[in-house]
């Protein structure tokens, strides 16, 4: 089939283009689906395609919250943070890079991030800045319990 010809043809462009996809970084089935309406591609061949490259292993939901997981907890981000930008991606189940992470090992990163971007002081009597770096730690994805853990978290003098 010729070049001029292939460029016309759904299942080709649907291959192609995810599959270019999936070679840079993992996808979640969701976010190739978007990628390829937005490319005008018909939703029937867009969905035979990724089932073929799910059967074929190329494409898993599964192996993205791993991936994606990983990279957002080494960024400094929180487990609720990290949950619901997974399910705004279309996957629902938890990885396991999450579940593996204890409390306490939530409770620690918390206090890293809060060391690395305002030092561990002790904020007794300074409502304003405890409230500002509870702020902080509450954008990024951390719980009530967390953002305690590490706000009362102190480096020795």
């Amino acid at each position: 089939m010729a070049k001029s010809e292939n460029d016309q043809d759904d299942d080709y462009k649907a291959r192609s283009v995810a599959l270019r996809l999936l070679a840079r970084r993992e996808h979640s089935r969701l976010e190739l689906t978007h990628k390829l309406l937005q490319r005008q591609l018909p939703k029937a061949v867009i969905e035979t395609v990724l089932d073929d490259y799910q059967e074929q292993d190329w494409l898993s939901d599964e192996r993205f919250a791993e991936a994606y997981a990983r990279q957002r907890i080494e960024a400094g981000y929180g487990v609720l943070r990290i949950m619901g930008e997974l399910s705004q991606r279309g996957v629902s189940e938890n990885a396991e890079t999450l579940q593996a992470m204890s409390s306490q090992d939530w409770c620690d990163q918390a206090a890293r991030l809060r060391r690395k971007r305002f030092g561990l002081l002790d904020l007794r009597g300074q409502l304003e800045e405890r409230l500002r770096q509870m702020r902080f730690l509450h954008r990024r994805g951390f719980t009530q319990e967390q953002i305690n853990a590490a706000l009362d978290a102190v480096d020795p003098a």
